[in-house]
């Protein structure tokens, strides 16, 4: 994608996103396979590819800096890529309180990830060129998701992970890792309009 596209295209994005609109943004590929109580969604995700690097917590700047050099330019090729929803963040912070991409606060450490288009996959990704970002193949995997609306603060995300746990409990399903948040807006889009979601990832079947 050349440089004006990638351009006007990233500011049709940003101008959407206000209003909770996804509609140019690719997202992984899942199937819901099941129903809890509260709207909790058990999913299976295909294989995907992601770049991701450590980060402190939902609001690091720095690490979502570092995700989005990448997709402009900060890779061997010097490509730009077209941004995915949803960033991840996650790692072991959200067990704290809970935790752009799921998974967050502080206490501990964890990671950020942004999802590669299939179509950029497919090619063969270029490797980054900034210390600290890596790309990772995500195998197949099943997850809890509980999607919400409103700011991501800390309460908010505790709250929601403890009903995703009070769910999944009564259900006698067990997590196979701590909780992450996904989320699938910009921070500046309409509180009510926005869609996050907090997650776990569960054993396999």
């Amino acid at each position: 994608m050349d440089r004006v596209m990638y351009a006007l295209v990233t500011l049709a994005e940003a101008v959407l996103g206000i209003f909770g609109v996804r509609a140019l943004y690719e997202q992984p590929a899942y199937a819901v396979v099941e129903r809890l109580d509260r709207g909790v969604e058990i999913r299976s995700y295909a294989p995907r590819l992601a770049v991701e690097t450590d980060a402190r917590g939902q609001g690091d700047g720095d690490a979502f800096g570092r995700l989005f050099r990448y997709i402009t330019g900060a890779n061997r090729a010097g490509d730009r890529i077209a941004m995915t929803v949803p960033v991840e963040s996650g790692g072991q912070y959200i067990a704290q309180r809970i935790a752009m991409t799921v998974p967050v606060e502080r206490d501990g450490t964890g990671t950020m990830r942004f999802f590669l288009p299939r179509a950029v996959a497919a090619a063969g990704a270029p490797a980054p060129t900034e210390p600290g970002v890596r790309l990772v193949e995500v195998p197949a995997e099943r997850v809890a998701a509980l999607r919400f609306s409103g700011r991501l603060t800390p309460e908010a995300r505790a709250a929601q992970a403890g009903i995703l746990a009070a769910v999944l409990a009564a259900a006698g399903r067990a997590p196979a890792g701590a909780p992450f948040v996904m989320g699938y807006d910009p921070p500046f889009a309409i509180p009510f309009l926005r869609r996050n979601e907090v997650a776990v990832r569960l054993p396999p079947p």
